[in-house]
């Protein structure tokens, strides 16, 4: 076996036809629950029910990752790569309350996105939903926004894992595009994030609140102020951490991340020989 088919085989998860559905029926109904504010008619019964809509799509996203990640899970996330994701969820969990309270310091989204870049994107959805969901149970973050943070945390780790050359790119080349990624994809998490939370705004005197009676353009034009106002500062500070780290940590730790993938050899099943 040649080094580059070695590279081809060290993927955790291989999404297959129902994965890859699962995954883009989550993906459709998380953009609608993120992006209802802007959409929705302001005559419609949804816009009429601004404060009870996001706790509705929160509830549907729960139900919604749990099927993705049982139906990746069952198209071969075997017992070695369970035991991968066990680490590498728990040490996200862990890395995430060092930046709490702290305006950007946040390690964990450096560790997501070169975990989804070794691991593939079907593992990466999985890892990244099942992180941010063990770091809420131990930073105290859970509550309505908490099923949004797992896909979209799922969205971060699975586009490292969907970024060009994955078996072939190495060196600096490869630390600048996930540099480039990570900056990018710190501030399209944030901003999405924003989109969640922003809907609760609504009973506040505020140019900046969601306006139910608007129209689009408006409500579009008071959520950029919204961004700007509240978490820019936060969302830089997330992407410049992830970028530092990544240029002087992510050799190493992909050095160390591909030699763990090549000798769990996810796709050899597991046996027991009789004694």
């Amino acid at each position: 076996m040649t080094p580059v088919e070695g590279r081809l085989r060290t993927r955790a998860v291989r999404l297959g036809p129902r994965s890859l559905a699962a995954l883009c029926l989550v993906s459709a109904v998380g953009v609608a629950g993120f992006g209802w504010p802007l959409f929705a008619d302001p005559t419609s019964q949804v816009a009429a029910h601004a404060q009870d809509a996001p706790w509705l799509f929160a509830g549907l996203l729960v139900l919604l990752v749990a099927v993705v990640t049982a139906t990746i899970s069952e198209s071969g996330l075997g017992p070695k790569a369970v035991a991968m994701l066990g680490v590498l969820a728990a040490t996200g969990a862990a890395l995430r309350p060092i930046g709490a309270g702290t305006a950007g310091i946040e390690p964990m989204f450096f560790l997501m996105v070169l975990s989804g870049r070794v691991l593939g994107p079907g593992f990466g959805f999985v890892l990244g939903s099942v992180t941010m969901f063990s770091s809420a149970l131990l930073t105290g973050g859970v509550g309505p926004w908490l099923p949004f943070q797992m896909l979209a945390m799922g969205w971060f780790t699975m586009g490292a894992g969907l970024l060009p050359g994955p078996d072939l790119l190495r060196g600096r080349g490869e630390l600048a595009l996930l540099a480039a990624y990570g900056f990018c994809a710190a501030f399209a998490y944030g901003t999405v994030m924003n989109l969640a939370g922003w809907p609760f705004m609504g009973a506040l005197a505020s140019n900046v609140a969601f306006d139910p009676h608007a129209d689009v353009s408006a409500n579009l034009a008071r959520f950029l102020a919204y961004c700007v106002a509240t978490s820019l500062g936060w969302d830089l500070g997330r992407a410049v951490v992830t970028v530092v780290l990544t240029l002087t940590l992510g050799a190493p730790l992909l050095k160390a991340l591909r030699r763990a993938t090549r000798r769990a050899a996810f796709e050899t099943p597991v046996t027991f020989e009789p004694r």
